[in-house]
């Protein structure tokens, strides 16, 4: 797939990450949450939590605009549209340059990296919400996000599903849910190794060797004392009593 275009002082914040982007790609009760501070514990990492999806309506305005057939044939054509026609100014339009104004708006309005950030991402539950749509999601942010890796995050169902709110949830619907959001996960894992990475909880819980394939995959160093530190903490998300 052809890559975005060079860094420009118009995308500046897109570019920033000398190191790129990390995305973890998960659902609810996976464990991703440690997965984000093990990310946000290496030095130069800012990996932000869940947005709710926001990126998803940009990547699905880019994609219906990318792929419009009127658009692009009246692209091929070669001659100026008319005020007369349904299309009029359609072959004006650049998606190169309309994806790359999203994705910089994305990182500078929602990310918000600080400054003297080398790697800059997000988790998010949601990533799968669309299943038809996932496949053009995922190639949005491949395309538009330099140097962009994906971490699929998984965890025993068994174990999701007594956990948070999936015991309220139609048993049979939400084990359905969770298989449906794997298979996905693992075709992009099948269709693009090198930039993806399948992370498995019960690999890593309680266990700082289970993280070594993901700073193997990023390349960083492993410190196993630092690791420990992260997956020694108890996270507060997790001790609040459900809210009203």
């Amino acid at each position: 797939m052809a890559q975005a275009p060079a860094p420009s002082s118009q995308f500046f914040d897109l570019h920033a990450p000398a190191g790129g982007y990390v995305f973890v790609v998960t659902y609810g009760r996976s464990g991703s949450t440690v997965v984000q501070n093990l990310l946000n514990a290496i030095p130069g990492y800012c990996i932000r939590g869940e947005n709710a999806n926001a990126l998803s309506g940009l990547a699905r305005s880019w994609h219906q605009l990318n792929s419009a057939e009127p658009r692009n044939g009246l692209k091929a054509r070669g001659t100026a549209t008319t005020p007369e026609e349904p299309w009029y100014g359609a072959e004006l339009v650049q998606p190169w340059r309309y994806g790359n104004f999203l994705a910089n708006v994305f990182v500078r309005e929602v990310l918000a990296l600080p400054r003297g950030t080398r790697v800059g991402g997000f988790k998010e539950i949601r990533f799968h919400a669309e299943p038809m749509f996932f496949p053009a999601y995922m190639g949005f942010i491949r395309r538009f996000f330099p140097k962009a890796r994906f971490i699929f995050n998984t965890r025993n169902h068994d174990a999701v599903l007594k956990s948070g709110w999936w015991p309220e949830m139609d048993q049979a619907g939400a084990r359905a849910q969770l298989e449906k959001a794997e298979a996905l996960f693992a075709a992009h894992v099948a269709a693009h190794p090198a930039v993806s990475l399948h992370l498995k909880y019960e690999d890593y819980a309680g266990n700082p060797e289970g993280c070594r394939p993901l700073f193997d995959f990023l390349g960083e160093s492993f410190d196993a004392d630092l690791v420990a530190g992260v997956l020694n903490q108890r996270l507060d998300h997790l001790q609040r009593p459900p809210q009203d």
